[in-house]
């Protein structure tokens, strides 16, 4: 199985490298490189074409430079061939997914705090912004939430509507997609509010369909949802901490993700530096932390979790290495297989199957 990592490129990365994943073994081939790019922090894939879609993380809070999406063609091998590049319509954009119908290649923007649709033209390439959405707001904490700042962009599972954290005002936006025109329209529930200096950074589904997890980055927290699909709307059931009792050092959440049997929930912390498992309450959906496992380096940001739920790799930034465990499905405990692989500021994994 070939991996995709992106990396910041500020510490001698050139873009987007791959390596080879035994699922054997847990072991990691040798790193090698696809695709020179800007800071390509967010990777996501076509649902059933071979393209291949990153955020490039450029720009600044003055809005002197854009962020961009760019896109590739899939070769043979998982080689990339760059199609073509557009602007993100914001400054340091920070995540990128498709849209359920596969015509939209949906973009978040962290500084500038804006979202935006770009539509997928023949043969994979990216057209100008559809459409763009500012998002207004602030938050408790004065340094990080002095206005909004997007930081993930998600279709539904159902693909009726698309949900977006935003850090720095303490809410998840809520989305229908016109694919006829392209346009990004507030739900009916247009926002829920997390707690005041929550600072929510991504949003994972239960395979249920009718809850929700999303990890708030600046609370260290958990905060479980109901979801009803037919609505967009979003009910917090409750929030727990991701880290252990008594500790005090600082940490930030990055990522989250649900396990395929819906049983335990996964999160990152960074400084911490451990995955938390959380168990799930089969009959409410609340959750709670089971463990944390350290993820041999430091600031673990983004990490995949297979679709059997039986492999976990984790991007540790700081620690400028990638290390995968084997998880045991059972007890939702992550176990290190001995393998790492070395890689500058890694950021996004994204498995090519």
């Amino acid at each position: 199985m070939l991996v995709y990592i992106g990396t910041y490129t500020s510490e001698g990365s050139e873009g987007i490298y791959a390596c080879d994943f035994d699922p054997a073994t847990g072991a990691l081939g040798d790193l090698r490189p696809m695709a020179r790019t800007a800071n390509p922090t967010y990777l996501c894939l076509h649902p059933d074409r071979p393209y291949l879609y990153a955020a490039n993380e450029v720009g600044d809070a003055q809005g002197e430079r854009s962020g961009a999406v760019s896109a590739y063609a899939i070769g043979e091998g998982g080689a990339l061939t760059l199609l073509n590049e557009q602007s993100s319509h914001g400054t340091s954009a920070c995540y990128v997914s498709v849209d359920g119908s596969g015509r939209y290649v949906l973009v978040a923007n962290y500084s500038s705090g804006t979202v935006a649709a770009l539509p997928i033209q023949g043969g994979g390439a990216l057209g100008e912004a559809s459409d763009v959405v500012q998002h207004q707001g602030s938050g408790a904490d004065p340094q990080r939430q002095d206005g909004p700042h997007a930081h993930c962009i998600v279709p539904d599972p159902g693909g009726q509507f698309i949900l977006s954290c935003d850090l720095g005002a303490d809410r998840v936006m809520v989305y229908r997609l016109d694919t006829e025109a392209g346009r990004l329209l507030p739900a009916t529930t247009q926002s829920v509010r997390l707690a005041p200096g929550s600072g929510p950074r991504h949003v994972a589904f239960h395979p249920n369909g009718r809850w929700a997890y999303v990890i708030n980055e600046l609370g260290n927290t958990m905060t479980a949802f109901t979801y009803d699909p037919d609505l967009g709307l979003l009910t917090e059931i409750g929030t727990v901490s991701t880290l252990p009792e008594g500790y005090t050092e600082t940490s930030y959440c990055a990522d989250v993700h649900v396990a395929p049997s819906g049983r335990y929930v996964y999160g990152s912390n960074r400084g911490h530096d451990s995955i938390v498992i959380l168990r799930v309450d089969e009959a409410t959906g609340m959750v709670e932390p089971i463990g944390w496992e350290s993820t041999q380096g430091s600031f673990p940001r983004n990490f995949y979790l297979s679709p059997d739920g039986t492999w976990l790799l984790a991007a540790n930034q700081k620690g400028n290495n990638v290390v995968s465990y084997r998880v045991d499905v059972e007890s939702g405990l992550l176990e290190p297989t001995g393998h790492s692989l070395e890689v500058s500021m890694p950021v996004c994994l994204l498995p090519l199957f």
